[in-house]
Parts: C-alpha cells; sequence; structure tokens
C-alpha cells in the first residue's frame, strides 16, 4: 500500500558573490523560515558559501532542477538581512554597468566581520571590597587607582595609563584585586539636530530652507550646492542632515578624501554633539563589521564614507551628500566599473531620499543637469568670511624660468620669501609623487622602464627606491646604468614632490616644512596629526600631491603656488582633461586667503594663454564652462552623448590585438553607433598584459546597454589568458 505523496520542499532563489549573472534554486529545510534578502549557508559545488536569499529567479534557470537533486540551505545567518531596496539597486548597478549581479552584491557584503561570530572584547575591572595584594608595588598602587573608578578597560589600556607591564595587570588579577569581565560592544552615539545653531548669511540661509523642504517632502530630488571655496557649503548642508534625523532618517555623506578629513569629523561633531560613523578602507575588520550592522539596524544615523559606503544595507536613507561631486575619486576603476555621485542619485531615487551634489567646481554632467531643470541649482556667490577669492598670477616660465637644476622661478620664490616675513604659510602644489618622474643615463641614454608595464619607473629618494605607480613594482636605486654599466650615470629628470622639498629646504633652511604626499605618510593617525599641525600654524611651508587641494581648511595659508600648471592638460586622449584641470587648480589655489586677508595664487606654466589658464586668472568660470559646454556638445560627448570603452588585454601582444581585432569585426552595425579602434591602449602593458582598446560612442537617448549586449552575445567565450573589461561611462583613457 503507497503512503501519501511526499510534500515538496519549498525552494528559493539564491545568489553567490561570485562572477555570476544567476540565481540557483535550493530547498528550504522544514521549520527554517527565510525571507528575501536573508543570508544563507548553502553548499556550492565542493564548497559551502555565504549566499544570499533573492525575492525572484535571475537570469536563465534551464530546466527546473527535480526535486530529488536539489540542494538545501545549511543554515540562516544571524545577520540583518538586506532592504528590498538593496535588492532593486544592485539589480540596476549590474544592468547599468554590465557587471554580473553576484559582483554588486559582493560589494554590499564587504565588511566580512559583519557575517562571522562577535568575538567578545574582554577588559579588566576593580573587584570591590577586595583586600590589597601581599605585595603593593607602585606600579600596582597606580593601576587599582585608576581602576578604582569602576570603569572596564582593556588590559593593555589600563596597563598604559599605569605606565606599567601587562605583568602587572596579570599579577592584580591572581591576586583577586582584578578581575576580568567581557567589555560591553559600544554603540554609536546619536548625533542630536539641536545640539548647535548656526548663522548664515542670506544666501545661504536661502539654500539651507530649499535643502530642508526638499528633505521634509520625503520625495526624490537633487539640489546642486554650487559655491564658492570657502562659503560654508558644509554647514548649509549639516542642515539638510540635521532635519533628516528629525524625521527619524539616515544620512549617508560622501567624500572623496574620508581617511584625510580629521577637520571634517571636528566640525561634524561641533554640529552636532557626537561623531558620524565612518566607512572607509583605513578601518579595521571587525570595526567595518560593526559600522555594517549599524547601517542595518538604523543604529547608525549619519555616516561618512567613501564611494563604497553607498552599498552599505541602510534601514531607512533619506538623505545622500556627495561633496566634492566633481571628484574623479568618485569613479570606480575595478571590478564593477560604476560612477558613485550617479549611482547616489539612482539609490536615492529607489530610497524616495533627496541628494545634495556639492562642489566648488561642479562636473560639466551637473551644470547641464542643473541648467535643462533637472536638478536644483542653489548657488553661494560669496565666502562666508567676506574675504575676497584669492588673486591668480600666472608665471610665464618662458620669460621667468627658474634657474638651472631649480623648479621655483623666481617670482615665486620671491612671493614665498615675502610670506614667511608676515609669518603666514605657503602652499606649493605639484600632482606627481615621488622625486623625479624619469631616470636617464647620461652616457648612453638609457630611460629605466618598468619590466612589466609601458611607463617609467618613479625615484623615491627618501626611500631610495625606483617604484612604478601603475603595478606597484619596486626595485632599489642602481648605483650604474642597467645598459650600459657607467658607473654614476644615472640622473633624475623632472620634478617630484620630494625634489621640490628638497629645493625648498636648500632656499628656506629655517623654514618648517611639511610633505604631504599619499605614499610617504604611513598611516591615517600620521596624516590627520600632520593637517592638525598645519590648522595650527606650526607649519611654514606645505608641500603636496592633490590630496592637499580637497577640503582643508587652513586658516593661516596666505599664497598657493602650482609648480606645473600644465600637467593636466597633456592627456590629449582624455575628453575631461580641460574640465579636470582647471578644477583642480580652482580648487587648490582656492585654499589661499580663507580666513586671512584677500590670499594669492601662483601658476607656472608655459601655456598662460591657454583656455583654461586664462580662465583662472580672470576668476571666469562662467567663460570656461560655456566653452566646456559647447566643445562637448558638438563632439557628442558626455553628458551629451554616451561612451563606453572595451579593454582586451593578454599576456601576448599578438593575442591581445587579434582578439580585439575579431571583437570589434562583430560590432552590429548601427546608423547612429560609432566603434572606435581597435587601438593600442595609451599605457600598452600593465603588469605584463598587453592591452587593446575599443571606444563606443553613441547618442545621449540611445541605449547603449542593449547595444553592448547584443554585441557581447556574439564574442567567443573569454577565456583561458584573455580578459574583457566593460567600462560604462568610462573616466579613464589610459
Amino acid at each position: 500500500m503507497l503512503g501519501p505523496p511526499a510534500v515538496a520542499r519549498p525552494r528559493v532563489p539564491v545568489l553567490l558573490p561570485v562572477a555570476l549573472d544567476q540565481t540557483y534554486d535550493y530547498a528550504v529545510p522544514a521549520g527554517l523560515e527565510i525571507e528575501p534578502g536573508d543570508f544563507v549557508i548553502v553548499p556550492f559545488g565542493p564548497q559551502t558559501r555565504i549566499g544570499l536569499v533573492w525575492d525572484q529567479p535571475v537570469g536563465d534557470q534551464g530546466k527546473p532542477v527535480d526535486e530529488k537533486k536539489l540542494k538545501a540551505i545549511i543554515e540562516r545567518m544571524d545577520v540583518p538581512g538586506l532592504p528590498a531596496i538593496s535588492l532593486r539597486f544592485a539589480e540596476w548597478v549590474g544592468r547599468y554597468t554590465l557587471a554580473p549581479l553576484g559582483m554588486v552584491v559582493r560589494m554590499m557584503m564587504s565588511a566580512q566581520a559583519a557575517f562571522e561570530p562577535a568575538k567578545p572584547r574582554l577588559g579588566v575591572a576593580r573587584v570591590e571590597g577586595a583586600a590589597e595584594p601581599p605585595r603593593m608595588t607602585p606600579a600596582r598602587k597606580r593601576a587599582l587607582d585608576i581602576a578604582a573608578d569602576g570603569l572596564i578597560r582593556a588590559k593593555s589600556a589600563l596597563a598604559s595609563e599605569a605606565a606599567c607591564s601587562a605583568g602587572v595587570i596579570d599579577g592584580l588579577i591572581e591576586a583577586g584585586c582584578l578581575v576580568e569581565v567581557v567589555i560591553p560592544e559600544r554603540r554609536f552615539p546619536r548625533p542630536d539636530p539641536a545640539h548647535a545653531t548656526v548663522t548664515f548669511t542670506d544666501a545661504q540661509q536661502e539654500a539651507v530652507e530649499t535643502l530642508a523642504a526638499a528633505v521634509e517632502a520625503g520625495t526624490f530630488s537633487v539640489s546642486l550646492l554650487d559655491g564658492v571655496t570657502g562659503s560654508g557649503k558644509t554647514e548649509v548642508y549639516f542642515e539638510a542632515v540635521a532635519r533628516t534625523l528629525d524625521q527619524g532618517r539616515q544620512a549617508l555623506i560622501m567624500l572623496p578624501e574620508i581617511a584625510l578629513t580629521s577637520q571634517f569629523m571636528d566640525r561634524f561633531k561641533a554640529r552636532f554633539g557626537a561623531p558620524p560613523a565612518e566607512w572607509h578602507s583605513a578601518l579595521s575588520g571587525p570595526e567595518r563589521g560593526r559600522v555594517w550592522r549599524a547601517a542595518a539596524t538604523g543604529e547608525a544615523r549619519v555616516i561618512v564614507g567613501a564611494r563604497s559606503a553607498l552599498f552599505l544595507p541602510y534601514a531607512d536613507l533619506g538623505l545622500i551628500v556627495v561633496d566634492e561631486e566633481h571628484d574623479p575619486g568618485f569613479k570606480q576603476e575595478d571590478r564593477v566599473h560604476y560612477q558613485g555621485r550617479d549611482m547616489s542619485v539612482v539609490r536615492a531615487h529607489l530610497g524616495r531620499a533627496a541628494v545634495v551634489l556639492a562642489s566648488a567646481t561642479p562636473s560639466i554632467e551637473s551644470h547641464v543637469n542643473a541648467r535643462t531643470g533637472r536638478y536644483r541649482h542653489l548657488i553661494l556667490p560669496g565666502r562666508y568670511t567676506g574675504v575676497d577669492l584669492p588673486e591668480i598670477t600666472p608665471i610665464d616660465l618662458r620669460s621667468a624660468p627658474p634657474e638651472k637644476g631649480r623648479w621655483l622661478s623666481p617670482v615665486l620664490v620671491e612671493a614665498m620669501a615675502e610670506t614667511m616675513a608676515k609669518r603666514q604659510q605657503t602652499l606649493l602644489f605639484l600632482n606627481r609623487r615621488g622625486y623625479a618622474p624619469l631616470t636617464l643615463c647620461r652616457s648612453c641614454g638609457h630611460r629605466i622602464e618598468c619590466p612589466q608595464c609601458t611607463a617609467w619607473l618613479v625615484e623615491h629618494r627618501f626611500r631610495n627606491r625606483l617604484n612604478c605607480h601603475h603595478c606597484g613594482f619596486s626595485m632599489p636605486l642602481p648605483s650604474k646604468c642597467p645598459k650600459c654599466g657607467e658607473a654614476d650615470s644615472l640622473v633624475a629628470c623632472g620634478p617630484g614632490v620630494e625634489r621640490i622639498d628638497e629645493e625648498v629646504r636648500e632656499r628656506f633652511p629655517e623654514a618648517r616644512i611639511a610633505l604631504l604626499s599619499s605614499d610617504l605618510i604611513p598611516s591615517l593617525t600620521e596624516m590627520r596629526d600632520i593637517i592638525k599641525r598645519i590648522e595650527g600654524g606650526e607649519i611654514d611651508i606645505i608641500i603636496g600631491t592633490q590630496i592637499v587641494a580637497k577640503g582643508h581648511h587652513f586658516p593661516d595659508l596666505s599664497i598657493v603656488g602650482v609648480i606645473d600648471g600644465d600637467l593636466g592638460l597633456a592627456q590629449g586622449a582624455d575628453p575631461r582633461a580641460a574640465e579636470r584641470t582647471f578644477q583642480l587648480l580652482h580648487q587648490v589655489t582656492g585654499r589661499a586667503g580663507r580666513a586671512l586677508a584677500k590670499g594669492a595664487g601662483y601658476i607656472q606654466t608655459h601655456m598662460p594663454e591657454h583656455p583654461v589658464m586664462d580662465a583662472i586668472v580672470r576668476g571666469d568660470r562662467e567663460a570656461f564652462i560655456e566653452r566646456e559646454i559647447r566643445t562637448r556638445q558638438l563632439a557628442m560627448l558626455p553628458p551629451f552623448g554616451r561612451l563606453a570603452s572595451l579593454i582586451v588585454s593578454a599576456r601576448h601582444k599578438e593575442t591581445a590585438e587579434s582578439v580585439a581585432r575579431d571583437i570589434a569585426r562583430r560590432a552590429p552595425a548601427a546608423p547612429r553607433i560609432e566603434v572606435l579602434g581597435p587601438a593600442e591602449a595609451p599605457i600598452s602593458v600593465i603588469r605584463g598584459r598587453y592591452r587593446w582598446r575599443l571606444l563606443l560612442k553613441a547618442p545621449r537617448e540611445l541605449d547603449i546597454q542593449a547595444y553592448l549586449r547584443a554585441w557581447l552575445a556574439e564574442i567567443p567565450e573569454i577565456k583561458g589568458d584573455l580578459r574583457l573589461t566593460v567600462d560604462i561611462d568610462p573616466y579613464s583613457f589610459l
């Protein structure tokens, strides 16, 4: 006699965080409750992996798996699940960038510690009423006196405060005077929107009221906060953050250099009485896990982070601020190629949130969106202090060149000497790390190149090494030419910031100098310490790369000298070269005279007549923007056209070239789409891989993703040594 038919187990689609664009069905064991967005442990091949339960099947499912062969979920993880908005956002990003959905979800799972069992942190506390230890030493007495306040401290922290060894603390535990206890998990403090009040100018107040109304509307909107350097943009959008907190929603502030902005954190704490949660690459693994969970539960009310903070699992995100929205650092250049500024607009649209894009030099894309009414345009025309913007002077290196073997024009040196005499600060800017960008042999002319890239090795004299800034290759500085063997024949060509530092120390031996370059400062703490010393007036001359141009407020800074104003204009293949150069020069010269009397900027250039230089010197931003918009419109470049790049790379040049040409031949015919190339990339070899580029150009209204999907479907499977990278809206053309 047959028994009752077996009841089919419920099945759910599960997405794995790997380079796949589909879900897999898994059976749900009896008694296990599973919801979309839950994280689960599932068998995958011979391994077990963390997967994410999706709310609908994704990708080509093929034939349904027979019930008997269906693998079951092993367990549901004790981790906050992703909200439905995160699932929709991941799908949108995957469709737009043509990245596998699994790789987008992988970004949303970037805090590994959040998926691991929490490890209790042990500390020590004084045992109330315990007798003194039999042998009371001065070190033991200090430790017990400190612990008498009843607080729980980490063992190392108590030892540090008492200026004793960890052995002393262990001895007190053995004697029963101290006891080990679990340290309660730290909670994120809640910023108070009413902690401080700020007085605004009329223009600021108008912007504050407009942003407050946008937040209170509870609907999607984008506002471009366009204000000169020092106009108080931060204080204005802080009020939008305050209104968001009043509504019980979360706020995200994205910064391009979050790890450097201790000053920003201080300003936030002064306004809200508590620091925000931070999210950036310098955080420890456990701290990343803590922030990830706090975003998911809503405990973290405000998060300040790098572009990846956009992919945290917010419980209820009501406001996204993108500060320095023009900065190219918001573009992700590997795995999932996305533009953080643009994706923040998408995320806000999905979650009915407000977006504030803030910059003193907004991108051309944002300018056009504001002009066409897609974005609300809020303008702060003057500095909050009332001080005028710095006067910019071009130094024509053809008529006022530096002395032989030097890099600073006499005009700039004289201005620096006058500033030193007034006990004010000077900033020298050169966007080139190291000592010299090229090392060559005077005897045979050999130039030392990277063995893995078509790039010269950069000398870093402070470390006595030659480094490649593309692949990370490094070697000691040789004592003789690697080609001809001539001793003492190698010479450094061109300046980097280390070489400028060397010259400044020779010219101004009495000056207190700080050199700010990402490769020279080993830790976040050390970087922030140097910036605080500059803010406190302990430094006379600051020398730095582009990290000094981003949002810092140095009250005593009087003049800014740009060593090579033409540097960014040499990138002829980059349609944004002029825009980037204008933005960088405007931002860095805008550091001068923010709190003092009117500051001054000096730009060393061989092309003072160039339109970018002319616009910077005359302070005519609008003329530059008009010219740039007109140029882009005529050439059908973004934002009036669409671009996508395809990069084919392989270990052998012939393979990369032949595959790139085959891919080009398979491009579907389309009357309004232009496929350029293939051609060798400007940097044709990186990490030993030969690179060929194709560029797709199309009108704005065309769906280039659909075209690319059709094209990619015609391409044979890319496997083995070959790689094909697709970048929608590329920012790098190297």
